[in-house]
């Protein structure tokens, strides 16, 4: 029981640091790209000053300081890999020294070290540009929005005088609560096998094969890296995410402002368009997965296939109407500051208005997420196991690794998946114009959602003929 709720916070813990850790990044991100394409003073130019002498120390031995252990570390792991593979081919899986010491035993001395190495050789780079010819410590501009985030929580929180009260200050909530929530059902790795109470390590630091694992003999706890399985699955998303309509169109009727009502009108009919279709470009994907649960589609695709394969242009129809779904350029016509200002939350400041921007960029980070489950496989590495990676058929050997260093894998390959697409919308963001809004709701109702109903139709054919064949 203990077991079970230290896992439940520390995975709580996890998708909190992931959501709201990313989130700052993002914003600086978005300002850097932003400043450079409309040629003015972006983030970088924030800093601290520094004395000149701690500067240089900085600049110099601190960076080659860094720098210098991560080649050791590389060059480590490149000899304990040559071992391995020498040792591997002579020996097998053997242990080949007096000490017990085998093949797979060089494999994880290899990847420690260059994990040290991994780590240490971005963070030179980050220590000797982290302070600019000015002797300004910049960080590249993460001071900006750090500033930014501490200066919300001083702002003044303005009211409208006429506004409704109650729904004025509620609707931030509902609309960063749902952002939050929804990535409770997103599986962010592999299931994790405790041991018993006598051996908690069991099978953390030994191999786990896929026989075992089907066989049901593993002892212990299985904890499923997921804050909650629900039943209902992805249904849960659509549900909890749909609240979301409900703070804009509440924000921009409570402010007692008229720009603020049209851009909460905008966003409830934008969302709620985009909201049904959204749906439907994922009715292939239940009818080929067979389930509703996102870590039953991450099996069927770890033993299939990756869903954008089977379900290319659910993806590309998915992929757009997540964007519309986050009003974010060129689908942020509810925000337009040229023809309404600034949308429903012109009358928020401080960190009200902080809360829907906060839940606007965790917005792109659940709608990653949720593409890397549906269409990329989530955790999953081709040609790795839960004891390994099988490469027999291809070099002539496996590379066998301990169960912990597999769920790492995992859970790396899973927030690789989930940075590209952001970093994909944030893409589109700064290349695309904003359409106009008839254009917008004209793409919903005449292409994405008679494609997403031609879609869900050829799936069935498909399937059928499969089936009959």
């Amino acid at each position: 029981m203990i077991l079970l709720l230290v896992s439940t916070l520390a995975k709580i813990g996890f998708v909190l640091a992931l959501l709201l850790g990313i989130a700052p990044l993002l914003v600086w991100a978005e300002r850097r790209q932003s400043s450079m394409i409309q040629d003015r003073v972006g983030p970088v130019r924030a800093g601290l000053p520094l004395p000149a002498p701690l500067a240089e120390f900085i600049r110099g031995p601190a960076a080659w300081g860094a720098k210098a252990v991560s080649f050791a570390s590389f060059g480590f792991a490149a000899l304990a890999l040559i071992g391995g593979l020498y040792f591997l081919a002579t020996y097998g899986s053997r242990p080949v020294t007096e000490s017990g010491m085998s093949a797979n035993t060089y494999f994880w001395m290899a990847f420690v070290a260059f994990l040290v190495g991994a780590v240490h050789y971005p963070l030179s780079w980050v220590v000797k540009h982290s302070v600019d010819k000015r002797n300004m410590l910049t960080v590249f501009g993460f001071l900006h929005p750090a500033a930014d985030s501490l200066k919300m929580f001083f702002k003044e929180d303005f009211v409208p005088p006429n506004a409704d009260k109650f729904l004025f200050h509620i609707a931030p909530i509902i609309g960063l609560i749902p952002a939050l929530a929804t990535y409770a059902v997103i599986p962010f790795g592999p299931d994790l096998y405790w041991g018993p109470d006598g051996d908690p390590l069991l099978h953390l630091f030994s191999v786990v094969s896929p026989e075992v694992i089907e066989q049901g003999a593993i002892y212990g706890t299985t904890i499923p890296l997921q804050v909650a399985n629900l039943n209902v699955g992805i249904l849960y998303i659509f549900a909890i995410a749909g609240t979301g309509i409900v703070g804009a169109a509440i924000a921009g009727y409570s402010s007692d402002n008229k720009y603020s009502l049209l851009g909460g009108l905008r966003a409830a009919s934008q969302m709620v368009s985009y909201e049904v279709t959204l749906g439907l470009t994922l009715v292939g994907c239940f009818m080929v997965y067979g389930t509703l649960l996102l870590d039953g589609m991450v099996q069927w695709q770890v033993d299939n296939l990756w869903g954008v394969f089977v379900q290319p242009l659910g993806f590309i129809l998915f992929f757009v109407a997540a964007i519309a779904e986050m009003k974010r350029v060129p689908f942020d016509a509810p925000e337009g500051e040229s023809e309404i200002v600034a949308g429903y939350f012109l009358e928020y400041s401080g960190f009200k208005f902080g809360m829907f921007m906060t839940g606007e960029f965790l917005e792109h980070i659940v709608s990653g997420s949720l593409i890397a489950v549906l269409f990329f496989g989530g955790y999953d590495v081709p040609f790795l196991y839960s004891d390994g990676f099988h490469l027999a058929d291809y070099v002539g050997f496996d590379i066998q690794l301990p169960h912990v260093v597999v769920v790492l894998i995992g859970v790396g390959s899973f927030l690789l998946k989930t940075f590209l697409f952001v970093f994909l919308f944030l893409q589109v963001r700064w290349t695309l114009p904003r359409f106009r809004y008839d254009q917008i709701m004209q793409l919903c109702w005449k292409i994405i959602l008679p494609l997403s109903l031609a879609n869900i139709l050829v799936t069935g054919v498909v399937i059928l003929m499969i089936q009959g064949g």
